[in-house]
């Protein structure tokens, strides 16, 4: 969800633009959930009634995270704090669905409160090694974010 929400702004100037203020997020790329899930369905029978929360490496704010993309990339990326009523009105300009505005607007306001600030280690002891950085994820998506 972040590569599309992102990969824009970063693309078009440079900017990752999101109603988080200065609440702290341990992201975890999609590649990596989808290697937790795999591990799981490999052998199910040890997962059966267990809940994992999965985070990355390391929990950050947007402007480092906006720090670890520009050290990836090459270039300076600027985290932009919207206001929330721009962000939403932007959902709504976009046609999402519904309750996906509905989901995106929570997550935001849940990041401004900071509640996304926590860090596991379920997805090392379903897989076996660490997540990948935001860096590493900023490197391995360059094109996404590359200016056309």
């Amino acid at each position: 969800m972040f590569l599309l929400q992102a990969a824009k702004g970063i693309r078009d100037d440079d900017a990752i633009r999101l109603p988080f203020a200065d609440g702290k997020t341990s992201l975890i790329a999609g590649a990596d959930v989808g290697a937790a899930a795999a591990a799981v369905l490999a052998n199910p029978e040890p997962h059966i009634g267990k809940v994992y929360e999965l985070t990355g490496p390391q929990s950050l704010t947007m402007a480092e995270l906006a720090q670890e993309f520009s050290g990836a990339l090459g270039r300076t990326i600027q985290y932009v704090n919207v206001p929330p009523q721009i962000w939403e009105a932007k959902l709504h300009e976009a046609q999402l669905p519904a309750h996906l505005i509905a989901h995106l607007i929570t997550m935001g306001q849940l990041h401004r409160d900071n509640r996304y600030d926590r860090m596991t280690d379920s997805f090392q002891q379903l897989v076996g090694r660490a997540p990948i950085s935001a860096a590493e994820f900023a490197r391995r998506h360059a094109a996404a974010f590359r200016p056309g």
